[in-house]
């Protein structure tokens, strides 16, 4: 049986649009989204010190989170779809969001299952209903974001109880190069002390470190009157 999808018109456009910060802009361009994936495929290994290719990040992800055929994910800014390739090979059916139009073309350049549901969306104020989710994956979006902690909650609810939160991003060291990062790219940068204040409801089962890049998976905890 075809796991039950999203479909795109049942998606609630009709909230305010949050502002966008410098990184998010910068994603607009096309040529920014068709070079994306030269980019994606050694960031980690040059912010990392050591290798790290897309090859042990699919396989970190994989060995910790166990996505099931017929979950449904959400790829959380899912610039040109790497994790949303990667849960649809699992059999997951998959809502690939992200608020530029030109990383969601590349990514339906690239990845081309049927499982996959492609959406203009800012998940900072998504629309989308509560508890909707088996599992959310962020791959480093959360360094962009206008606002952090807005954008985290909005994942937490859309989890179902039980369901699984999966966090790439680059960890604050306070060096030079991260602050002018943050004034003139608008980028962010976080302690994983402050992700998880964020995220009061869910519970931190792994966090693995290499460089600055930084690793979690969260669980939703089940509220006292819900049977996961």
């Amino acid at each position: 049986m075809r796991p039950e999808r999203h479909p795109k018109d049942s998606l609630n456009h009709s909230h305010a649009a949050p502002a966008l910060s410098r990184a998010q802009l910068s994603n607009l361009a096309p040529l920014t989204a068709r070079g994306y994936m030269l980019w994606r495929a050694q960031s980690l290994t040059l912010l990392s010190g050591q290798p790290f290719g897309l090859e042990r990040e699919r396989a970190l992800f994989l060995g910790q989170c166990r996505p099931q055929a017929a979950e449904r994910w959400l790829d959380a800014g899912t610039s040109a779809g790497f994790y949303a390739g990667v849960l649809a090979a699992r059999g997951c059916a998959v809502l690939a969001a992200d608020l530029s139009p030109a990383m969601l073309r590349e990514g339906q350049r690239r990845e081309t299952s049927p499982l996959i549901d492609w959406a203009l969306l800012n998940l900072e104020s998504s629309g989308l209903p509560d508890a909707s989710f088996d599992g959310v994956t962020v791959g480093a979006t959360l360094n962009e974001t206008n606002d952090p902690a807005r954008f985290l909650g909005e994942l937490a609810r859309v989890l179902r109880p039980g369901g699984q939160l999966w966090l790439m991003y680059v960890a604050r060291t306070g060096g030079p190069g991260q602050t002018a990062l943050s004034t003139l790219g608008g980028l962010n940068f976080f302690d994983p002390a402050w992700t998880g204040l964020q995220l009061p409801q869910l519970r931190r089962r792994m966090a693995f470190r290499s460089g600055n890049v930084q690793f979690e998976h969260f669980l939703k905890e089940a509220g006292p009157d819900t049977d996961l």
